[in-house]
């Protein structure tokens, strides 16, 4: 089976769960294939957690959950050394991070503290503890969690975690038919018992060197850069994106292209990557309606930035 159409029997298996919402299912499966992670930022019941365990159950990896709150410890997240009393030394109990697919649900629940405990883990997939690192098994893939409307008790993510987020996804509501699919589809029992493993962590390592090796043409490469570079120029933004949100952008769209039957980039690649793997890395002017403003800004940024039109095959 080949990489294109390994990824969509992984989409097609999570639609069996999860009922429409085919582009952030798109997206995530995306950010899995380009070796990053997924921020999910909705309201509760709208199928985040559902969507986390139909991707960890369509693939045969090690799953894990952390229930995010205010008085978990990093040591909760990454794991400690432990004395051994018969033994006179200390032994190293693995955290949950020592999985393949984790589930940090409302991750804006801990301390910073807390949640800076991640930062090593998702960057460079290691542990490091009392001196010791510790290699994390591949792929390593978070989806994250957080309620927007919900503020009480919660710790808004340090900019530095933010960034380290690939994309940041909404859900979204459904409108009528999919809301009439879901009571079908839920009322008579569990979507999720109902799903088989269709893919492996060698199936999905193989489909990220696939995708890193979709072309970049250099006109492509100029338009994102170009993009990028208007965010850092704008009076209504604090800060602009940094080369991670370049790097993020061509990644997905590097999955998008292969999706697509390509193999090089075109500018509609970069444009529907753009909001996810930029908005939430910008920093707006003012603190009220951040999250929207920043998305309304891009787009306006891709209307106004020039797109190459020559023959990139």
């Amino acid at each position: 089976m080949s990489a294109r159409d390994q990824i969509l029997a992984v989409e097609e298996n999570i639609g069996r769960v999860i009922v429409g919402k085919h582009q952030t299912v798109r997206f995530v499966v995306a950010a899995l294939v380009a070796g990053g992670h997924v921020l999910l930022e909705d309201v509760p019941g709208t199928g985040k957690t559902m969507l986390a365990k139909a991707l960890a159950k369509s693939i045969n990896v090690d799953y894990a959950r952390i229930q995010f709150t205010p008085d978990l410890l990093p040591s909760d997240v990454t794991g400690l050394d432990v004395y051994e009393q018969k033994t006179g030394t200390f032994e190293f109990k693995k955290g949950p991070v020592f999985t393949n697919i984790l589930l940090a649900d409302e991750i804006n629940r801990a301390t910073p503290r807390t949640q800076s405990g991640l930062l090593e883990c998702m960057e460079e997939r290691q542990v490091t503890i009392d001196g010791v690192t510790r290699q994390l098994d591949k792929p390593f893939f978070v989806i994250a969690t957080q309620n927007p409307i919900e503020t009480a008790g919660t710790f808004p993510l340090p900019e530095a975690q933010m960034d380290r987020f690939l994309v940041k996804l909404s859900m979204g509501l459904p409108d009528k038919e999919e809301e009439i699919a879901i009571m079908k589809r839920f009322v008579a029992g569990n979507a999720l018992d109902e799903i088989a493993q269709v893919a492996s962590a060698a199936d999905i390592l193989a489909t990220h060197d696939e995708a890193a090796a979709v072309r970049i043409p250099d006109a492509v490469a100029s338009y994102l850069a170009d993009i990028v570079i208007a965010t850092r120029n704008r009076d209504d933004l604090a800060a602009g994106a940094s080369p991670r949100g370049s790097l993020a952008t061509a990644r997905i769209a590097q999955v998008l292209a292969l999706l697509d039957g390509r193999d090089y980039v075109v500018p509609e690649d970069i444009k529907l990557a753009a909001v996810p793997t930029l908005a939430h890395r910008l920093h707006a002017a003012h603190t009220y309606g951040v999250a929207a403003s920043t998305q309304r800004i891009i787009e306006e940024i891709l209307r106004i930035v020039p797109v190459p039109t020559e023959e990139f095959k």
